[in-house]
């Protein structure tokens, strides 16, 4: 079986033109990025924009592709399934900025730097090229 979800690496530039990047803290506490499954109908990128709506309240852009993270889990009922997940680079572009209670526990903008030091701390390790990649786009030079 094969699974696929979108997700992306948000960014705004705010009131005194400083560029930010948005973190999700995920129910389990570990700093992530806003994904989800992705339903019958949908493309790729609606997915990503969808998932980015519903978890941030956020409205987006993408302004380009990131990476894919893809790997195996077991599932109780289905068994191996492949799992693929596409990242994007998205602009804010309105919106309610609020967490979606029920599958995280917060969100929040941060200075590009300061959001790669949350990531490297306290991220799953597959998210670091995700944001390393969107940082980089961003203009800013990191090494996972």
């Amino acid at each position: 079986m094969k699974e696929i979800s979108a997700g992306g690496v948000v960014f705004r530039h705010n009131e005194e033109g400083q560029l930010q990047v948005q973190l999700i803290q995920d129910r389990y506490g570990k700093v992530s990025l806003p994904k989800g499954k992705m339903e019958p109908g949908e493309t790729v990128e609606e997915t990503a924009l969808r998932e980015i709506r519903e978890e941030t309240g956020l409205t987006g852009e993408i302004v380009s592709e990131i990476d894919q993270i893809k790997y195996q889990y077991e599932h109780s009922s289905f068994g191996l399934v492949d799992k693929e997940v596409h990242y994007y680079l998205v602009k804010a572009i309105g919106g309610t900025h609020q967490a979606q209670i029920e599958e995280i526990r917060g969100v929040d903008w941060f200075e590009p730097m300061e959001a790669w030091r949350r990531q490297r701390q306290s991220g799953y390790d597959n998210n670091h090229r995700i944001l390393a990649g969107a940082l980089r786009q961003l203009g800013y030079q990191v090494t996972v």
